[in-house]
Parts: C-alpha cells; structure tokens; sequence
C-alpha cells in the first residue's frame, strides 16, 4: 500500500512540474509592424505585370523587352535593384544561371536565369534564411513556349510576394543574412532550385531555413471549399542526405517526425498563431503535395531545412492549363483567380518568419541527449562563439509528448551548454533545444542527434 502512495505522489509531482514548463513567449511589436507593412495593393501590382509578359515559360522569347522570360527577369531584377537603391544599397543582386540541355523538358541547351537578392546580416553573416518564388509559368502541355500562360498564381503571386518581403524587410538590420530569391526553370524541372542550391553548398552557406512559396493567392478550389483563413506547409520527415549509420541511430531514438524542415515547419506554424490575423496553418508531414514537387526540394537534397508555403484549396482548372471554356468552366491562370489580401497575408507570414529567425541566433548545433535507464534527462550542445556568441542570451530547452505534433513545455536555462531536467524521464518524451537572443528572438528548435539538425 505504501508504494502505490509513494507511486501516485511521484506521479503527481512530475506532472506538476511539466505543468509550470507551459510555454511562455515574448511578444516582438517589431514584427507586427512588418506584418502590418505589408502591402496587397503592391502585390496585385506587381502580379499583374507579371502577366503583362504573356507567358514565362522557361523556353519563351528572351530578346523583347515585354513579352517572355527574358523580359520578365529582367524587370525582377530591376524591382529588387529599386528597393535596394530605397535602403542605400542594402541588396546585392544579380542573375544567377547555369546551361541545361538534354533533359526530357529543356531538350535543347537553355539558359536557366534566376534573379536573387541578398540582404547581408551584421553578426552572423554566412547564416542564411531564403524565401523563394518561382519566375516561370506554363500552359497544358509544358513544351509549349509562344501561347499566351500568365501564371497569376501559379507563380507570380510567390514572385510577388517575395519582392514584397524584400520592400518591408529591407527597412532593417538583422544579425543573420535574408536571401530573395526568384527562381526560374522550376516548371521543367526544379533547374534554379538546383543551380541556387548547389551553388549555395560550394559556397559554404549555412542556409537554416528555405521558404518556397509556391501559389499562395487562390482561395476557391476546386473542390468548392472558398477560404481565405488557412495555408499549408509542406515539410519532409526523415533528412534525404541521412546516411545508413545515422538511420540505423534513428530508428533507435527517434527524430522521423523532427527533422529541421518540420521544426521549420512548427517554426512558421508560430509565427501565424503569434503575428498574422485570421490565419491557420495547417503543417502537412510529407515533402510535398502528392507525388508533384516545388523549388525547396533541390535544397532539402543537399540537407538544407525547406518547405513549401500555400494555399489550402489548389484550383486544377486554373493551373498548367491552356486558356479556353469548355462546357462553361472557365480555363487558365488569369487575375481574376488571384485574391490579393489572401496573398498579402501568406507574404506577411514569410516576412515575420524571416524576420525572426535573422534577428534570432543560430540554432544550436551538436545537440545530444543522455538519459537511458534514469530518472533525468540531460541535453548538451556547442556553445555560439565571437560575435555570435555575444549576440545570445541563452538557450531554451523543449519537450513534448511523443504523440503530440507541437512543442508543449519548455524551461528557459540560462547561458550554458549543459542542462539536465530533473526528473522528466527521456523515454516519455521528445526534445530539442533553442537558441534567444538578447533582444528576445528565438531560433528555431534543434533536435537532438543528425536527424534534427540544422547543420554547422
């Protein structure tokens, strides 16, 4: 009788103290004032001259300054060279591009221009967040480059939305870099994707975080369903560079549902609850809609954290189709398919995200766990150094249920590298660890081992 009395009061204080560990946050009022900076107006500008090109297509014209690819690029690159000019030359932009030939979409050699800004930060200059948008567009059949495709959607509103991001965050300083990226060749084969992320990798970026936006202005689908108050983010489970070692470690200890993509992914979820009105996002553990893929999976190849930001309810009678009605259903990827205030709250989204996380330190790196057979559970991981490491106040520790998809407790600890949990049993629970700053941002969260981290 003693025992199970000793057992229930035992019990009863570990649930106690897991109840004090609810999490708290700090709200950031700068980051109200980004979402609140963002502008539909500016979005459906610059949508729409987008579709003044008439078609985007990969293999389109090149020459014109106002119809095709080329033009297109070309004026992107002269928005991103604007909104630098406005901040005293905060951005470094360029073209980007690389030669493919002799795939099944891009037959004959073709040049892939993707057109890419990038905000410096003044800590930590070689961490990188990226937002993404995809420059290209197509019609029913992909090889088809001379009739008219103005992708409203599918993609100037991630376009769009990217310049827009660029606009408002440009009016500050982060401590980590923000890259904008407007990628092309993505409708015949992920090509700027690739080319970004293999440059990104032979430069020795320390990318956290890649924020594809793909379609982020529809709110009518084609299931019928009209709903402007929810996203998705599409985020992949186990890492595609993990090797047979870390798997076989894997399968011991967990982690297929905390890969740096999906606590990316929880990351985002946050910064909705937290700063973006009437928005629900929904986290969707798969790399991508079914079997179809987007511009953050060349970067989630390499083991770059990536996920795909949009729309709940796709419309399939607006995308990858020629312009025309039949049996009155109207064809195509037009305007009038775009709402723009939809847009400009998946843009804000981005902009808090980003914001966050580059005015956050690094996430942590070489998390470990002990605590097999023992009543506590012990987390280690490398303490920030140089100006990195003056930028942090300390680290918070997380744990949740096993079976629950969000993080539910967390204990701030202090600036250390080493902290136990005293009687909070490691085989109950999951675990991670972030980094805050001094001015009260958070990183996202690391779990521990090679299947939760987010690299050097």
């Amino acid at each position: 009788m003693k025992s199970i009395v000793l057992s229930t009061v035992f019990g009863l204080t570990l649930a106690s103290s897991v109840q004090a560990d609810t999490i708290t946050y700090n709200d950031q009022e700068r980051l109200h004032a980004i979402a609140g900076a963002v502008s539909a107006e500016r979005i459906e500008q610059d949508i729409t001259k987008l579709v003044s090109f008439g078609t985007r297509h990969t293999l389109s014209e090149t020459e014109s300054d106002t119809r095709g690819i080329g033009a297109a690029r070309r004026w992107i690159k002269a928005e991103f060279e604007e909104i630098s000019a406005a901040c005293g030359g905060c951005l470094e932009v360029y073209f980007q591009s690389d030669v493919i030939s002799g795939e099944a979409r891009i037959p004959n050699a073709t040049e892939v221009v993707s057109v890419i800004a990038v905000q410096r930060g003044s800590v930590d200059p070689n961490r990188y967040v990226i937002m993404s948008g995809d420059i290209d567009s197509r019609v029913s059949d992909v090889m088809d480059a001379t009739s008219d495709a103005p992708g409203a959607n599918d993609n100037a509103s991630g376009v769009a939305g990217t310049l827009e991001a660029a606009r408002v965050l440009s009016q500050y300083e982060f401590a980590g870099t923000i890259v904008y990226a407007a990628l092309a060749g993505e409708e015949q084969g992920l090509f700027g994707g690739k080319i970004m992320a293999e440059q990104a990798q032979a430069d020795g970026w320390r990318i956290k975080a890649v924020l594809n936006n793909d379609m982020i202005g529809n709110i009518e689908g084609v299931n019928g369903v009209i709903n402007n108050s929810t996203a998705r983010i599409f985020a992949e489970g186990t890492r595609m560079d993990e090797t047979e070692e870390e798997a076989r470690r894997r399968r011991y200890t967990g982690g297929e549902v905390d890969s740096p993509s999906r606590n990316l992914a929880r990351y985002i979820d946050w910064m909705a609850d937290r700063y973006i009105p009437n928005l629900d996002t929904m986290v969707i553990y798969r790399l991508d809609r079914f079997g179809r893929g987007g511009h953050h999976r060349p970067f989630n190849d390499l083991g770059f954290p990536g996920v795909r930001i949009m729309e709940t309810n796709e419309n399939y009678n607006r995308q990858h189709q020629d312009l025309r009605v039949e049996d009155g259903i109207e064809y195509g990827d037009t305007l009038d398919g775009v709402d723009f205030d939809y847009a400009a709250k998946l843009t804000a989204l981005n902009a808090v995200s980003l914001a966050s996380m580059a005015w956050a330190p690094s996430p942590p790196a070489d998390v470990s766990i002990a605590g097999a057979v023992s009543p506590s559970t012990t987390l280690k991981w490398q303490a920030a150094a140089g100006d990195e490491g003056d930028h942090i106040a300390g680290y918070r520790v997380y744990w949740r249920h096993t079976d629950a998809p969000n993080w539910e407790f967390s204990r701030d600890v202090g600036l250390v590298n080493e902290y136990t949990l005293e009687n909070i049993v490691i085989d109950n629970y999951f675990f991670g660890v972030a980094s805050v700053s001094k001015d009260g941002f958070e990183s996202p969260v690391v779990f521990p081992g090679p299947a939760g981290a987010f690299g050097e």
